[in-house]
């Protein structure tokens, strides 16, 4: 009987080790979990956070080496969408700007009303494509020859240039004219006092970004190859 009583408590023993082993294998595999769910976590941190840079550094990279905040840019770019209807155009080489900026028939005199336009647009190129070239696209309406439309356009694109050096503080080695003529009409036939007229005697920008592929930062009108 004392045998017996010795083998139960020796029974009885070994199961409360077993189920403390057993209890302490618990908390150790629970605190190997969470201390590999922490680690997992911190991993995970750490490759968002570099993505983020990573996209930073992309875009800055498509803008053409822009200098500044690119937060900062979008917020620029958008404020020339809704205060001044400007369309940006993402294009493989740089970013086009169709701004209402238009001149009176047979004329080529930058009209007051968009001074302020131009003088944002060249606040947006000093700080943000200091070393990109800007190409001013001149246009008109279908009246006339071709060739004089392609010199009027000309002088359109000029004098666009000269408002943006002397207002604008750009240098004239950044900036490049080119007159188009009549090509290239907003609206087809549309000349003198007719209505849509005014939309193809305009000046178009293009800045563009080293050969990059360049990114509007805000959703753009259209996107052309």
């Amino acid at each position: 009987m004392r045998v017996h009583s010795r083998t139960m408590l020796a029974c009885v023993s070994t199961a409360a080790l077993l189920s403390a082993c057993a209890t302490t294998g618990s908390v150790r595999r629970a605190r190997e979990e969470a201390a590999a769910a922490a680690a997992q976590n911190t991993q995970a941190l750490a490759t968002e956070r570099s993505e983020r840079m990573s996209t930073d550094s992309s875009l800055r990279n498509d803008l053409g080496m822009v200098r500044g905040d690119v937060q900062a840019l979008r917020t620029e770019l958008q404020s020339l969408r809704t205060e001044f209807g400007a369309k940006i155009t993402a294009m493989e080489d740089g970013l086009k700007f169709a701004m209402p900026v238009n001149f009176a028939f047979n004329d080529a005199t930058v009209r007051q009303q968009d001074y302020t336009q131009l003088t944002r647009f060249a606040h947006v190129v000093q700080k943000y494509y200091p070393t990109s070239k800007v190409t001013v696209e001149g246009f008109a309406d279908p009246a006339g020859s071709t060739h004089y439309n392609a010199a009027l356009s000309k002088k359109r694109a000029d004098a666009v240039r000269d408002y943006l050096t002397a207002q604008g503080g750009l240098t004239t080695t950044q900036i490049e004219t080119i007159g188009y003529g009549k090509t290239r009409l907003v609206t087809p036939k549309a000349w003198g006092d007719q209505p849509g007229a005014e939309l193809n005697r305009r000046v178009t920008f293009v800045i563009e970004t080293a050969g990059t592929s360049s990114v509007a930062l805000t959703t753009p009108d259209e996107k052309t190859p």
